[in-house]
């Protein structure tokens, strides 16, 4: 047992320290994002605050709408019209705005254009223009004409992204036109990097530039209606006016995605700038009321595929990246981004289900034992993974996969390889003498099976041939030896059935015993109920047999119950698993005792009485064999229980009670009125010879004087 929890241990530590070690060296993400995609799939819903977030989309529509030839609008657009958006916001109430495009390059339309722009700038909601970090061509320090911005992020000197300065300050950054700089209320970072397989699951919270802090754009949108923010920084996580952005080392949150684009209420940008300018013209606006965007914070982006914005999601492939910003201001607002599991957490928790399962693993017995381990540890790995979503953390469900995977296998291994030769051996030791049934529970549980000398209470069973000698010496050997086969197949399969064990053959007896090398405690009962078919089987193949031999074929079987040694007997180099004791003795007795009375089937008081009494059958006396002075009750067993009772069973009992009275005559005249039974003929001979010469003392014995 002690080797066993050993393995068990050491096959779980074994497998947490591959999985971890693979974890731990990034190699299992491309496992484990498949994972995620399912998570976020899973639970993606919409909170209170997502309708607070309305996004507008330059799309495909809208590009169309632009060239038409009322307007004749060719990409890039003349930037008066994003004024008329942000006059629209203003109109509709919007708490500020932030637009997800670069404006690095003077307007292609003059300047009168850009200041038409910046005029719509000052005049609208809070404004929150991009830019972009760590461009190839920009930037190196903050432009003299651009404000300085006076965002206070407190503890950010504490906060340290490790080995990584990409993610802390950037070399370069492009800047947006003066006109739009000078005039926005805040500056954004709309430039991130997705994570290995080019996936968008974290957004990058700020990035510094010469000592100046960059928001991302979702965040910026906030700070920018709300002015008066407090932003704090710690080791791993940012708070903004009490809500907790956590994030991991590199200072990157993970979005809680609410669903696929456009769950976030969408409009196009031509109904935006259709509506503004029929509103300027008095005419019925194409987008409805005045309170399209009220007390919202609007985000403008691209969604068009031409527009090189779209990027791919865990909820979705193609995803405009406007739509991504957008996720991480609902997750600010509603103080729900996606919390990381810290390493040794994640190290405790894989450690721990490696050790449950290699544990589990090998102490499985069987297959589907096995089985079973797979099923419900992998299922607990992955379910983990799926209630740390649902609680708002990311719980890695590969790395408790691959360990729990990999301890269950190696339980496999490690059982077939010990208990796989120890099943073997069993089944290969025992089939010949001990059913199916039994031979499985011995493998299901090897410590039923005690090897080496033992005292226990058994049930043995003794059978022979009546007059075997004198007909197998009329028979040629090949039919003798097909007879046999036969009888010894038919009987051996009942006892086996009844979950018996053959001790052995010799010449037609057959030795059978009970209760080993397995508990059994009703084994009495077994061996009667084998008995009686094995009596029943003979009858129905008796004329068969006849015919082939000549003679009437009747076998005789005695059973007793009581304490022998049991278990592996012989020299060191040839042993047998068999029993030695009076018990046994006693049950052979019986069985030539069946001659004295012409029976064929008797059992001992013990036996009788272990099985309950319940079985068909009557008392046939009280005998004292050869080689025991101790006397014994028989019984002869005639049916199931539950079956007909012979009518002259009761007769018979009269009569014997009168032998056991000494009432000889009376006991002979009783005995002569069952003429057809063969035991009340027996008892009938021995009256008259009692009547002949009377005893000095009857104590109702009789004593047999052969076997």
């Amino acid at each position: 047992m002690k080797n066993k929890w050993s393995q068990g241990l050491l096959l779980g530590l074994g497998g947490a320290f591959i999985a971890l070690t693979l974890w731990f060296g990034d190699m299992l993400d491309r496992w484990e994002y498949p994972t995620w995609a399912w998570r976020v799939s899973a639970f993606a819903t919409t909170n209170s605050t997502t309708s607070n977030i309305k996004l507008i989309l330059l799309d495909q529509a809208s590009l169309d709408w632009g060239k038409d030839p009322a307007r004749g609008w060719s990409w890039p657009w003349p930037r008066t019209v994003y004024a008329a958006v942000l006059d629209y916001c203003k109109r509709c109430g919007a708490k500020a705005v932030g637009f997800d495009v670069l404006y690095t390059e003077p307007s292609a339309y003059q300047v009168s254009d850009d200041e038409a722009f910046a005029d719509g700038i000052r005049r609208g909601p809070p404004f929150v223009a991009a830019v972009m970090p760590g461009a190839k061509a920009g930037d190196t320090r903050w432009p003299t004409n651009m404000p300085s911005l006076r965002l206070v992020f407190q503890g950010l000197e504490n906060w340290d992204p490790g080995s990584s300065n990409h993610w802390k300050t950037a070399a370069r950054t492009s800047f947006p036109i003066p006109q739009v700089a000078t005039n926005a209320t805040l500056l954004a970072n709309v430039s991130d990097l997705p994570d290995h397989d080019s996936i968008f699951r974290r957004a990058t919270l700020f990035r510094v530039f010469d000592q100046r802090v960059l928001p991302s754009l979702g965040i910026a949108t906030y700070l920018a209606a709300h002015p008066q923010a407090k932003v704090q920084v710690r080791a791993n996580e940012m708070e903004i006016d009490g809500r907790s952005i956590p994030f991991d080392e590199h200072g990157r949150a993970i979005l809680r995605y609410r669903g696929k684009s456009q769950t976030h209420r969408t409009f196009s940008a031509a109904q935006v700038i259709e509506s503004e300018l029929s509103f300027l013209e008095g005419k019925k606006p194409v987008l409805p009321g005045t309170n399209t965007f009220r007390d919202c914070y609007v985000l403008l982006g691209f969604s068009a595929p031409g527009l090189l914005d779209l990027r791919p999601s865990p909820i979705a492939k193609v995803y405009p990246g406007v739509e991504i910003h957008a996720t991480m201001l609902d997750n600010l607002l509603a103080g729900d981004f996606i919390r990381p599991v810290t390493g040794g957490l994640t190290g405790f928790g894989v450690i721990l289900l490696a050790l449950l399962s290699g544990v589990a693993g090998i102490f499985s017995r069987k297959a589907w034992h096995s089985v079973l381990g797979f099923v419900v540890f992998l299922a607990v790995a992955i379910g983990l993974g799926f209630a740390g979503y649902a609680l708002g953390y990311w719980w890695p469900v590969v790395p408790g996969v691959v360990a729990t995977g990999l301890a269950l296998v190696g339980a496999v291994v490690v059982n077939y390889a010990t208990e796989g030769r120890q099943k073997a051996f069993i089944k290969s030791a025992f089939k010949h003498y001990l059913g199916p049934d039994v031979i499985e529970q011995i493998i299901a549980d090897p410590s039923k099976l005690k090897l080496g000398g033992e005292k226990r209470e058994l049930t043995i069973f003794f059978s022979d041939i009546e007059k075997f000698s004198s007909f197998s010496e009329r028979l040629d050997p090949p039919t003798l030896t097909a007879l046999l086969n036969d009888y010894l197949s038919e009987m051996g399969a009942i006892i086996q059935a009844e979950g018996g064990y053959l001790d052995k053959y010799i010449g037609d007896a057959i030795v059978a015993f009970w209760n080993a090398p397995i508990s059994q405690p009703d084994h009495a009962t077994r061996a009667c109920r084998a008995a009686i078919r094995c009596q029943r089987k003979l009858a129905e193949l008796r004329p068969a047999f006849q015919e082939r031999t000549g003679a009437v074929v009747k076998s005789r079987i005695g059973l007793n119950t009581g304490d022998v040694t049991v278990g592996n007997m012989g020299s060191t180099d040839r042993f047998n698993y068999t029993m030695l004791g009076d018990a046994a003795n006693l049950a052979s007795r019986l069985e030539g005792a069946n001659k004295a009375f012409g029976t064929y089937l008797m059992v001992s008081e013990a036996t009788w009485q272990q099985s309950g009494g319940h079985f068909v059958g009557r008392e046939l006396g009280r005998l004292r064999v050869v080689g025991r002075k101790t006397p014994v009750r028989v019984h002869e067993l005639a049916g199931l229980p539950g079956e007909e009772r012979p009518a002259h069973f009761a007769a018979f009992e009269q009569a014997l009670a009168l032998f056991y009275g000494g009432k000889f005559a009376e006991a002979l005249t009783a005995f002569e009125k069952v003429p057809d039974d063969p035991a009340a003929k027996a008892y009938a001979v021995q009256c008259q010879a009692l009547l002949a010469h009377p005893p000095a003392e009857w104590d109702g014995v009789l004593s047999l004087t052969e076997k």
